[in-house]
């Protein structure tokens, strides 16, 4: 089983998909598509996977890493998404991507005249833990701490009015891209062309129209079923109604705001059930989001708005022992959130996802999140209607063969990563690399230092 993506292979791939008449089209390399090309090639089918970009290029790498469980939706009383949510999490962190996710402890701050009600709801959640069936040795009961034990878990919190806190257990993931090069990876090794830089000029539900960027040469792709997997951007290609929602995070030295390995939870002043979180990554950094706000337009990189940037910093300062300010900011990002239309704020739009066929055969995958993407995946597969083999994902597990650390590049990053990111990962320029194999790109002041580095290495491979 060869799961190596790389220049030669995807050459090679690239000639071959033309003659042939793939069983699957993918449109879209993010963590929803690479989950149709892997769901659709583990079941035995001919799959090729377009990509405009790269691999995780739009939402995928945007997310706050968090592997979540439901609990939110089970406070808006949606208990079959709650329940799906808590499902797909316990596969992720037991069965299919152990090595690629964490168990992430999370501080709920308590102080005088708080909401004590928040415990009713951890224990709710842990509820569904022990539904889904995910083992309390992965994620621990929750528990009510004492104010010296918040303090040691979470040293920058202010003390003054703290009565103690709240601890419980979520899933996080190493990285979200690393999770989409891991499945894109994973469908190779199953069969399936992969191809980036291939940008879509028409879809039909009979094949695409397509373009190698990197060439200017144009292809045609035949198949027997469509499915557009672009997210945001699924409307382009097919008759889809959305309504976008940005969320940002900034990325702040998690020392220096006074976290350990612990994440914080944090209630926005003025508002009921609404939260932001202080999130601490394995290479030192933080990340502070998020936010949830509608957009009009949607542009391929989105930006962080100075306005996500108070809200955050001031939401934030209300816990901490000092301020923020712009100086801890040294990195920040955007994703947009693909909603499907309905009434009411973006804050209020259901996550569940859907399967949407338009009257030219193109089949649409939408909505939902990126905890939830193994059932997207497959609800998609099956409306092509090609196989009675039913899903198999739950029981493959994906590929992470990680290479031994070598000379540092950037925090967390070794020259080997970068090799490997060459060789195995599919990354074909500096930019896949610096953004998405590794997140170098996130810390401008880390990107420009390590820039220089990694184009050496890339003309030595």
């Amino acid at each position: 089983m060869n799961t190596s993506l790389n220049a030669a292979r995807r050459q090679q791939d690239l000639e071959a998909a033309p003659h042939e008449v793939a069983d699957v089209l993918v449109v879209g390399g993010g963590v929803t598509g690479a989950g149709v090309a892997l769901d659709a090639a583990s079941r035995g089918l001919k799959v090729v996977l377009l990509e405009a970009h790269d691999l995780a290029f739009g939402t995928s790498r945007w997310s706050s890493k968090l592997v979540h469980g439901g609990l939110r939706y089970l406070a808006k009383g949606d208990v079959k998404l709650a329940h799906e949510s808590a499902v797909e999490r316990g596969v992720l962190m037991t069965r299919t991507a152990p090595h690629l996710t964490r168990t992430l402890p999370m501080l709920f701050p308590l102080h005088s005249g708080s909401n004590h009600f928040v415990m009713a709801g951890l224990k709710a959640g842990n509820a569904l833990r022990i539904a889904a069936g995910t083992p309390a040795s992965v994620l621990p009961r929750p528990r009510r701490v004492h104010r010296h034990e918040a303090l040691a878990l979470v040293p920058g919190l202010n003390p003054d009015d703290l009565t103690g806190g709240l601890l419980n257990y979520d899933g996080q993931l190493v990285d979200d891209a690393r999770l989409v090069v891991a499945l894109a990876r994973t469908a190779a090794g199953y069969g399936a062309k992969i191809l980036t830089r291939a940008k879509v000029l028409t879809l039909r539900g009979d094949g695409a129209e397509a373009e190698d960027t990197l060439t200017g040469g144009r292809f045609t792709i035949r198949a027997k079923a469509v499915v557009n997997a672009t997210g945001v951007w699924a409307g382009t290609l097919a008759p889809v109604q959305l309504r976008p929602s940005r969320g940002s995070h900034l990325v702040v030295d998690a020392k220096a705001v006074g976290l350990t390995g612990t994440a914080l939870t944090i209630p926005v002043p003025g508002e009921r059930n609404r939260y932001a979180f202080l999130l601490p990554q394995a290479n030192g950094r933080a990340y502070l989001g998020l936010t949830d706000e509608p957009v009009d337009e949607i542009p391929d990189v989105p930006a962080v708005p100075e306005s996500d940037v108070d809200f955050l910093l001031r939401t934030a300062s209300a816990v901490l022992q000092r301020e923020l300010t712009r100086a801890d900011v040294i990195g920040s990002y955007a994703g947009l959130r693909p909603l499907l239309e309905a009434e009411g704020t973006t804050a209020d739009l259901s996550r569940h996802h859907a399967v949407l066929k338009a009257p030219n055969g193109v089949i649409t995958i939408v909505g939902g999140k990126l905890t939830t993407y193994r059932r997207m995946a497959a609800d998609a597969v099956d409306a092509t209607n090609l196989t009675q083999v039913l899903c198999r994902t739950k029981d493959i597990r994906l590929v992470d063969d990680r290479p031994a650390p070598t000379a540092p590049i950037a925090p967390g990053v070794t020259e080997a990563d970068v090799v490997h990111a060459i060789a195995h990962e599919g990354a074909l320029d500096a930019d896949d690399v610096l953004d998405r194999r590794t997140r170098i790109g996130l810390v401008p002041a880390d990107r420009a230092k390590a820039a220089p580095e990694i184009a050496k290495l890339l003309a030595a491979v």
